[in-house]
């Protein structure tokens, strides 16, 4: 069978049951551009962040689960969230999508609806997306999804592991052009 993604793709609020998602998208390939896999302990902790996160509405960021429209499948994670970035205070978004579910256009389209999720929020002008120089299937994702690439940078992630970044940028003003897809 044949997958596209297009509108078959939804972001769904992260929840008390997605725990066994994050372990899955802990996995040593997707690990691989962010310092390798966590352990269960680190886990557990982000998760209990992530559903925080999620319950806040504050305007702080917030995280979801990726789901395939047709029968709900969890196939991955992205978010959105405050970090002050060169002195100013920005939104930063991060994705995850199973292997078995890549390139199929999945965190492009989970990406654009998360922008939209954060521009919603009308509290910072910028979501910020760091991806591994080297990572080309993110950086095609930032590429494809409108941002618009700042530079390099070097990127603490996780912390004590600095990481040579491009720095993506997209414009979440309302009335920014949409250069997406």
């Amino acid at each position: 069978m044949e997958r596209t993604a297009s509108s078959s793709v939804r972001i769904e609020p992260w929840s008390e049951a997605d725990l066994e998602l994050l372990r899955r998208a802990n996995a040593p390939e997707l690990m691989d551009h962010l310092g390798g896999p966590e352990t269960e302990e680190q886990l557990i902790a982000r998760h209990e962040r992530y559903v925080a996160m999620s319950a806040d509405r504050t305007g702080g960021g917030r995280m979801f689960r990726i789901t395939l429209a047709d029968g709900g499948e969890a196939v991955g994670t992205i978010g959105f969230w405050e970090r002050s970035w060169q002195g100013r205070e920005v939104y930063e978004t991060g994705w995850a999508v199973l292997p078995g579910y890549q390139g199929l256009g999945i965190a492009t389209v989970a990406t654009t609806a998360v922008a939209e999720q954060a521009r919603a929020e009308h509290k910072h002008r910028y979501l910020h997306a760091y991806p591994s120089v080297g990572n080309g299937a993110s950086n095609a994702v930032c590429r494809k999804a409108g941002f618009t690439l700042i530079g390099t940078c070097d990127f603490e992630y996780p912390p004590g592991n600095v990481l040579l970044t491009n720095d993506w940028q997209l414009d979440l003003t309302p009335d920014a052009p949409d250069t997406g897809r």
